[in-house]
């Protein structure tokens, strides 16, 4: 079966299990887990931040990150399609009682100005707005990259208006690696970063939230709260810090696979794809004809997967466990489904 659901699908390798069943481990939650400090302690430096906390998922981090950064009855100002929105059941809203403000933009970005415009004013009637989120690369953006430009013209509102910003960068790895800018780069403008291991790098589990060592301090305790604390965490830390030194620049090959399927699709019956949307890893292209579902169906029954999102919409995300041949037989499989 060629899996091109997620890029979340990845199996650690037979060289990250052996570093995984070796790694040196202690107890994370009284800070003793060596592998944990040392994972920590490498992703604030990859992205410039102070401090780093390993949590379970992105899903906690973002989670972790709102709760840091506001106070019950704030309003949070996100894209309409962020994964803090779209896909976490509602959970940093809920544990962390902020309201957010949809906004919206194409590829899952939104500009200084409909910030601007969305922050609300200093009034009685209103919740006070607090923190903006933006998300790099896009997942329902179809792994869209936010431009350098675009990033500090928001930031210069955050500063104007004294908001924080968190940045999802659950696939900022990919941005790094497709644009040729450093993680830390994108990262110095927000107050916080999350990072995803288990994503394009193969890791089995985990994320980082990264930022200043007292909103780590902060974060951590509400690690703990949202029942995140680990024990002999090291095992898993392992694998990230596998995935951090033999995985990054790889994703590469998943972004020519990306393009390579896009390139292939387009203009197939029934099939509508922009191809200057494909930037890294993840193609979106709409079913015209048929239902995406019954469209992903008769690709499954193929023995491929792929992810109807809506009424047209479907995903195919490129990943580790991916080569030309599987991506030769998706678009055979596709050429003869689309006719």
């Amino acid at each position: 079966m060629i899996d091109l659901r997620s890029d979340t699908i990845t199996r650690p390798t037979q060289q990250m299990r052996h570093a995984m069943a070796n790694a040196e481990v202690g107890d994370d939650v009284f800070g003793d887990d060596p592998t944990v400090n040392l994972l920590e302690e490498t992703v604030a430096e990859i992205l410039g931040k102070e401090a780093a906390l390993f949590v379970p998922s992105g899903t906690m981090a973002n989670q972790i990150a709102v709760r840091c950064h506001t106070q019950p009855g704030d309003e949070v100002l996100l894209h309409e399609d962020a994964h803090h929105y779209f896909y976490e059941t509602g959970g940093a809203f809920v544990l962390s009682g902020v309201v957010p403000r949809m906004l919206k933009g194409e590829k899952g970005m939104f500009t200084a100005v409909e910030v601007e415009r969305a922050i609300r004013p200093d009034d009685v009637h209103f919740p006070s707005t607090s923190l903006i989120c933006l998300e790099n690369t896009t997942n329902r953006g179809g792994g869209a990259i936010w431009s350098i430009d675009d990033i500090k013209e928001i930031k210069k509102v955050a500063d104007k208006r004294n908001l924080k910003m968190h940045l999802d960068g659950a696939r900022l790895w990919n941005a790094s690696v497709a644009s040729g800018i450093p993680e830390k780069e994108f990262a110095k403008f927000f107050d916080t970063v999350n990072v995803c291991f288990s994503k394009g790098l193969g890791a089995p589990i985990g994320s980082a939230v990264t930022g200043s060592s007292e909103i780590i301090a902060k974060a951590r305790k509400y690690r703990k709260l949202f029942g995140g604390g680990m024990r002999q965490a090291g095992i898993i830390a392992a694998g990230a810090l596998f995935a951090l030194a033999h995985h990054r620049e790889r994703l590469a090959e998943d972004h020519k696979y990306a393009k390579q399927l896009a390139e292939g699709i387009a203009g197939l019956p029934g099939i509508e794809i922009d191809l200057e949307s494909v930037e890294t890893n993840i193609v979106i292209f709409f079913s015209k004809n048929i239902p995406a579902s019954e469209l992903a169906q008769k690709i499954f029954d193929e023995g491929i997967w792929v992810l109807a999102l809506g009424d047209e919409m479907v995903r195919a995300v490129t990943n580790i466990g991916v080569d030309d041949d599987d991506i030769e037989r998706t678009l055979k499989v596709m050429k003869s489904i689309c006719v």
